[in-house]
């Protein structure tokens, strides 16, 4: 959260509210005040003392006695003193200010203070009830310690605009801070979603790339786990079969390399999409052929009369599909025939489903993460479409995907 730069230009009140670092350091006790608060408090009190001694000069051209006189001054000290506490106690001096004013005109100034203070600090019910008080008073001091420069009807419609004038000028202030605080707040929620945004945004891609090496590499490896498994197992076999054996090793490593530099280039360098291209549904072709290369006896039956037309995504995301099923079946079914059928068009969709026979015999263990078909799953549903798995009723398996293609 970003900390407020000058808190001193700021209300206690609202520097806690903005600052809540300084507010937790003082432990649940109230904020000290700040450089403004001196001010305006200086300020008021001065304001309250200049009231009380207009009415103390009223009260001596009333002719009061002396002993009058030193009681108005007196209570008027008093009353103005009390104002550096108001922002502590604001409904309790305000009604007790407005007590003494009936009796001590020289209270009035600070019984102006203390309910223009109310009005920023409290809601409104309580505000209009001490508002009622200080006009009833108003009125009753007009008619006990009446001025003799003005009427009785002069005073009592003055002191009714002073005590409207301090509650709607209180009211506003109130409201301008809540804005304020309102504002910072919205703000600040801003400030977190768009954290919780990015850092969702980020495990997405970091989940998009994990999905992209599991089917890049897996590919691969599996190619690679094949041909080392059959040369170990096959010790004796003839030196051209070795040797294709060993290049189609060495060709799958390195084309696993390119794929891995390629994922860690775009790390390192987001928004790039790396040197190497896509695979899209046009190279639905090569992959098949280097299956075939690999030993794998594989038909492809393509009804999409051009691949170059499917969306850049969609056709993606049905390569790796197929990629995928080509790799479970060299896997799980190896030396068995595997199909590839591919059909579809604008407005209808792709689907892609690759078929194996069943193996005919006892097939050894393949090490693997067994989270292919899940990733082709998230992979179809987060495309918009739909992904099917399982034994075909000939003892085979069969992966098949829709996928959404727009008119």
């Amino acid at each position: 959260m970003t900390r407020t730069e000058y808190p001193w230009l700021l209300p206690s009140a609202m520097a806690g509210s903005l600052d809540p670092e300084r507010a937790a350091k003082r432990g649940g006790r109230r904020l000290r005040r700040t450089v403004r608060d001196w001010v305006v408090d200086l300020m008021v009190f001065f304001f309250a003392v200049f009231i009380g001694m207009v009415s103390l000069d009223a009260s001596e051209k009333a002719g009061n006695g002396e002993l009058v006189i030193m009681a108005d001054l007196l209570s008027g000290l008093a009353a103005c003193g009390t104002l550096w506490v108001r922002r502590r106690w604001p409904v309790a001096l305000a009604v007790g200010l407005n007590l003494v004013q009936i009796v001590s005109p020289a209270a009035s100034g600070a019984a102006l203070v203390a309910l223009f203070s109310l009005a920023v600090h409290r809601p409104f019910r309580p505000v209009a009830y001490v508002a009622a008080l200080s006009l009833a008073a108003m009125t009753a001091q007009a008619y006990l310690r009446p001025d003799p420069t003005v009427t009785h009807f002069v005073a009592v419609i003055l002191g009714a605009l002073l005590t409207l004038l301090a509650v709607a000028w209180g009211m506003l202030v109130r409201s301008r801070r809540r804005l304020v605080l309102a504002l910072r707040e919205r703000a600040v929620r801003a400030e977190n979603e768009a954290a919780l945004r990015a850092e969702q945004a980020q495990r997405l891609a970091r989940e998009a790339i994990a999905r992209e090496m599991h089917d890049v590499l897996a590919h691969r490896l599996t190619l690679l786990s094949v041909h080392a498994g059959a040369l170990e197992f096959r010790p004796d076999a003839p030196a051209p079969e070795v040797a294709r054996t060993a290049g189609v090793i060495r060709d799958s490593a390195h084309e696993a390399l390119q794929d891995l530099r390629m994922i860690i280039g775009v790390l390192r360098a987001p928004g790039e999409d790396g040197e190497r291209p896509q695979p899209t549904l046009v190279t639905l072709d090569a992959l098949v052929a280097e299956s075939r290369e690999a030993g794998m006896k594989v038909t492809i039956d393509s009804a999409v009369d051009d691949p170059a037309a499917v969306p850049t995504a969609t056709g993606r995301t049905a390569y790796r599909i197929a990629q995928e099923g080509l790799t479970n079946a060299r896997k799980h079914a190896p030396g068995t025939g595997t199909t590839v059928l591919v059909s579809g068009g604008p407005g209808d969709g792709i689907t892609v489903e690759v078929r194996n026979e069943a193996p005919s015999g006892p097939v050894p263990e393949v090490p693997g993460s067994g989270q292919g078909l899940i990733g082709l799953t998230e992979r179809a549903t987060l495309a918009g479409g739909r992904f099917e798995h399982g034994p075909t009723n000939d003892g085979g398996f069969a992966v098949r995907a829709w996928l959404p293609w727009s008119a």
